[in-house]
């Protein structure tokens, strides 16, 4: 089987935690590599940002990241990629036409992906199977008060993939609520496909490996440390930890609690600065330490060197810094929300709290925090935990999906493309 992924707005290979690169980013890449160990051939096709990337990267056998120049290669914002649409879908066209490759299936990620998804597959005759990671209106009944909302068109244009997929891959039960809730869709077209982590990668370290991870990050050794990753976006939370641990240390000044976020500024979010004056303004300045994005490489480090991981989203389809962060053995404390209460165990493997406000987050990290014992329970049940979430049984999943996709498949007209095969 030979496989269509289209992820025009982020590349694969983009550093998750910078610009509009995060969760999806490494869904794409790992599901995507299992997949090509699995003999499934996968072409993903993202649009070109750097004229230095060349035109096809051979990621691994069966495996290939392909940039389709659609647009300039800078200045050119997310917001502004629907008029780059045509561009990028006649790129991949001209790239299959010359190469002669037919594909048996197109999976898209992310509405713009799924417009582009929808006209391949309609082209070609071959089933299209498209993973939302997002929706507008679920963000929008979820945002928080200070976001921009989702545009009306965006909305509409979910709609118009909902109405046309094949198949739609959510990652949780929850997400078919939401779906069922917002849109207008045919639940039979809907299956799961939880999501994994490297837990290879992502394993438990030594007390030694949390003392040099501390050293590199210049933390004390005694200090209790929580830690934020992921895009600095209000959607994402940080503003919630910041004020959550001001309120920790207003309740008793003589805690040593360190806040360490790792991240950059998305397409659409606040700067770095954003957040500096925030913690300034909330007397905890000098307790906030800032790190760019980091690989995962180092995210095993910082994962380590934390007591407990933060994830104050105001909505999340999965949470798999959730996922990461138990498989190194560090409880989460997390939001309420989405694909969250499945990725952690509500008093086992960390601390579910219910909305965004600080005095509910500063009595659960405060309950971490002040029981070293709890901490430590809970961290040795994360690590069990997070071992049932893989990326090669969420590859496997996905395979499934796609023979059923296509064995049940009736195309409704003659191919006018050989996209398909």
């Amino acid at each position: 089987m030979r496989v269509a992924m289209i992820s025009m707005h982020t590349s694969p290979l983009e550093q998750p935690g910078t610009g509009d690169a995060g969760g999806m980013n490494v869904y794409v890449i790992n599901t995507a590599r299992e997949l090509a160990r699995r003999g499934i051939s996968v072409d993903v096709f993202t649009r070109a940002t750097r004229p230095s990337q060349g035109e096809v990267v051979e990621v691994a056998e069966r495996l290939r990241v392909v940039n389709i120049v659609a647009g300039p290669y800078e200045g050119l914002s997310k917001e502004d990629l629907p008029t780059q649409l045509a561009a990028f879908a006649g790129g991949i066209l001209q790239f299959a036409r010359a190469r002669g490759v037919h594909y048996d299936i197109v999976h898209s990620h992310y509405w713009l992906s799924g417009q582009v998804a929808w006209l391949m597959a309609d082209l070609a005759q071959v089933p299209f199977v498209h993973t939302g990671h997002t929706w507008a209106a679920v963000k929008n009944a979820h945002r928080a008060a200070s976001d921009s909302p989702e545009s009306d068109a965006r909305r509409i244009c979910e709609q118009q993939i909902v109405d046309n997929a094949t198949t739609l891959v959510v990652n949780t039960e929850d997400e078919i609520d939401e779906l069922a809730r917002h849109y207008d869709v045919d639940a039979t077209k809907i299956t799961v496909v939880t999501p994994g982590a490297d837990t290879q990668l992502y394993t438990p370290g030594t007390d030694r490996n949390t003392e040099r991870a501390r050293r590199e990050l210049g933390i004390p050794l005694l200090s209790k440390v929580v830690a934020f990753v992921g895009r600095l976006q209000e959607f994402k939370g940080p503003q919630v930890l910041i004020r959550a641990v001001a309120e920790v240390l207003r309740r008793d000044p003589e805690r040593d609690v360190r806040v360490i976020i790792c991240g950059g500024a998305s397409g659409s979010g606040s700067s770095v600065e954003y957040y500096r004056n925030l913690a300034h303004e909330e007397g905890i300045a000098g307790r906030v330490r800032f790190l760019g994005p980091r690989p995962p490489e180092d995210l095993v480090a910082i994962y380590r060197a934390a007591d407990i991981v933060a994830v104050p989203s105001y909505n999340e389809s999965f949470g798999l810094v959730a996922i990461e962060a138990q498989a190194t053995g560090t409880p989460v404390v997390a939001a309420r929300v989405g694909g969250l209460p499945l990725a952690v165990a509500d008093g086992v493997t960390g601390v579910l709290v219910d909305g965004h406000e600080p005095g509910p987050w500063a009595d659960a990290l405060g309950l971490l925090v002040d029981d070293d014992e709890r901490r430590i329970v809970m961290g040795e049940a994360a690590v069990g935990h997070a071992a049932r979430f893989s990326w090669a049984a969420s590859a496997a999943a996905l395979g499934r999906v796609y023979d059923a996709t296509v064995a049940s498949f009736v195309p409704g007209g003659v191919p006018r493309e050989p996209f398909g095969g």
